[in-house]
């Protein structure tokens, strides 16, 4: 006999696929009343591949507050400027150039806090920490960023969303 619901052919009174009444009286009454059957037994996951060039502008949202080494807030201004560029081209775009500023937002406030505690002796030392993390974690986040991968960074104040 053959499944009224998927067409399997079985000897069985029930689809071993479907469930559903395969008996000669039972496909009647199935035929005659719908039966909703769970999902199917393959279920597809539709994954969104970036475009490289969107690859690049979010590893570049992320390289460009290195600049921040060399011009006074430059850490901040950088990112800020290629994501309000490019965050309509790509979600991808939009979402690591948020989490860049951030990171370089939230690194911005640690090291004038560390500033204002040079005075206790403790802030030269959390400078140079800061500092030395917010590069490794630029770094870290534009090499994942362009192998395809999220990253959120640590130690962050989330105030973009």
């Amino acid at each position: 006999m053959s499944c009224p619901g998927c067409g399997t052919e079985t000897t069985a009174r029930f689809c071993p696929n479907c469930g559903t009444a395969v008996s000669p009286e039972a496909g009647v009454a199935a035929s005659a009343q719908p039966q909703v059957t769970g999902p199917p037994a393959t279920t597809r996951v539709m994954t969104l591949v970036e475009s490289p060039e969107a690859r690049n502008w979010a590893m570049a949202a992320h390289l460009s507050a290195l600049l921040g080494m060399f011009f006074p807030f430059a850490n901040v201004i950088a990112p800020l400027v290629v994501w309000l560029m490019k965050k309509d081209g790509s979600p991808l775009i939009d979402r690591e150039g948020k989490e860049a500023l951030n990171f370089q937002i939230s690194m911005t406030i640690y090291l004038i806090v560390s500033a204002l505690l040079v005075i206790v002796l403790i802030g030269a030392v959390m400078m140079f920490v800061v500092a030395l993390l917010d590069v490794i974690f630029t770094i870290v986040a534009a090499v994942k960023t362009s192998n395809g991968e999220r990253y959120r960074y640590p130690l962050t104040i989330r105030f973009l969303t």
